[in-house]
């Protein structure tokens, strides 16, 4: 994953905005933090511009973070019928 010729550090990459009345669009999710392979962390401009770019990405990472809340809240929910 390039922006201006710099190569991101994938493993930094966050996202906000994710809103699970929004599925499947997650329209109001976008990068929220990165930073390059070289430790250079993004302005908001090129996180920005990432999001654009990679929106494809920004959708993926919202998909799991709302599978990830559903799991938590079913693991909540099973717990609670033990208790």
């Amino acid at each position: 994953m390039d922006l201006a010729g710099r190569t991101i550090n994938i493993a930094s990459l966050e996202i906000e905005g994710v809103d699970s009345h929004d599925y499947p669009d997650f329209c109001d999710a976008q990068f929220s933090y990165a930073v390059f392979e070289d430790g250079d962390e993004l302005t908001d401009e090129e996180l920005d511009e990432l999001t654009e770019e990679y929106a494809d990405v920004v959708n993926m990472m919202a998909h799991d973070v709302c599978v990830d809340m559903a799991e938590d809240a079913y693991d909540r929910w099973k717990d609670s019928q033990y208790d």
